[in-house]
């Protein structure tokens, strides 16, 4: 093995051991960002997309945050994603509450009442380091 091949090797596990670090902690808060596209994306429909949220999502165990809302269009810079409709945020207490979430009865209802109007679904889970 070449002294650069070890070099990469070494530094690729010991990222992967900082970004899994906060997943093997039970305690660490998960952020569960949901961007949904959809194919009405009529101002109708994203109001019914936001209170489906509102009434299906937002008192689970163990969410420390939630918020769900359509895209601000005001916002242009170059950085800003417009590729979404309705965005949904939670913050969970920690990977246990995000799971049980996940096949919560509600969680699975308001998949199954509204996803005949998703045309893209883009989620992103984070670990959320303690401050």
């Amino acid at each position: 093995m070449t002294p650069l091949l070890a070099a990469i090797l070494a530094a690729t596990a010991f990222a992967d051991q900082g970004a899994l670090g906060a997943f093997k902690d039970a305690e660490a808060k998960i952020g569960h960002m949901v961007y949904f596209t959809l194919k009405d994306n009529s101002a109708e429909a994203k109001k019914k997309l936001v209170e489906a949220c509102n009434k299906y999502l937002k008192d689970h165990d163990g969410v420390e945050y939630y918020s769900a809302g359509i895209r601000a269009e005001e916002f242009k810079r170059e950085v800003n994603d417009q590729d979404f409709d309705v965005a949904l945020h939670l913050v969970f207490k920690n990977k246990a509450a995000h799971d049980k979430y996940q096949d919560a009865k509600s969680h699975l209802q308001f998949i199954d009442e509204n996803k005949a109007n998703w045309k893209k679904v883009r989620v992103f889970d984070s670990a959320i380091a303690a401050k």
